[in-house]
């Protein structure tokens, strides 16, 4: 039997240019849109949801191992820290 690794990230940002819920939610889905794309993973939107320039996001990723699971979040973080519309507060991952 072949092991199998989850990875979760929570995630805390920061969207200085939102204005309003609507702004902000426009942001958050197109990150959350393109993420997905291009690392087949989970993401949603898990707090913060009626504050205007913060949100919470939990992203979760099944890999074949750890390494792998390190390294698929690892390439998230540098993903979002390149999107000029947030910036990351916080982050936590566990691997299970």
């Amino acid at each position: 039997m072949s092991s199998v690794r989850v990875a979760v990230c929570l995630l805390e940002i920061y969207i200085p240019e939102a204005a309003s819920l609507k702004k902000k939610r426009q942001i958050i889905q197109s990150l959350m849109k393109r993420l997905r794309n291009r690392f087949n993973l989970s993401i949603a939107e898990v707090g913060c949801q009626d504050l205007w320039q913060r949100s919470e996001l939990g992203v979760a990723a099944v890999c074949q191992n750890s390494g792998t699971a390190d390294r698929v979040m690892e390439q998230v973080l540098s993903f979002i820290e390149q999107e000029n519309r947030v910036n990351i507060i916080s982050s936590k991952i566990e691997i299970y």
